[in-house]
């Protein structure tokens, strides 16, 4: 019976280890099959988030908010550069809002910036097209698929 309980634990033991491996060496495809895109930069976070201010300007698109979570946390006791950006196109935003007002749950889209523990920079967001075909709407699928090819290039420039 021991042999049994030590033989479950060390078998959980080990998932736990092997999935963590994996989320740091394969985030990027493991986040794709949920609808989350983790994007490792090869530039600073400062680099990062001024570039991809810069990024959305010239792609017709605008930061409508900006949260900094890190100066947030920082209250707490947590040190960290984190940023989440709120992005989205008014003319974008009309197309969707007519065809399904509902799409605010989404709409605008919120990019996160941010850095680990060694100084590393992220950037992830979840795929438009993930979130609103929960609304069953063709129009909206359309537009979500578009806006997943508008964020991919453009967190494509910071690839690592």
């Amino acid at each position: 019976m021991k042999k049994n309980n030590f033989t479950k634990l060390a078998s959980t033991y080990l998932f736990a280890i092997l999935v963590a491996a994996s989320m740091t060496t394969a985030t990027r495809v493991y986040a794709q099959s949920n609808g989350l895109v983790t994007v490792q930069s090869k530039m600073s976070f400062d680099q990062t988030v001024g570039g991809l201010k810069k990024g959305i300007a010239k792609n017709g698109m605008m930061v409508m908010s900006e949260i900094n979570q890190g100066k947030m946390l920082a209250m707490t006791g947590i040190k960290l550069k984190a940023v989440s950006l709120f992005v989205g196109n008014p003319t974008v935003g009309n197309k969707l809002f007519s065809a399904d007002r509902a799409v605010g749950f989404v709409v605008p889209i919120r990019v996160n910036v941010y850095d680990d523990a060694n100084g590393n920079t992220y950037i992830s967001y979840v795929k438009p097209s993930a979130q609103l075909s929960t609304l069953g709407n063709k129009k909206v699928d359309m537009i979500a698929q578009m806006l997943d090819q508008k964020l991919q290039m453009l967190t494509g420039m910071f690839a690592k």
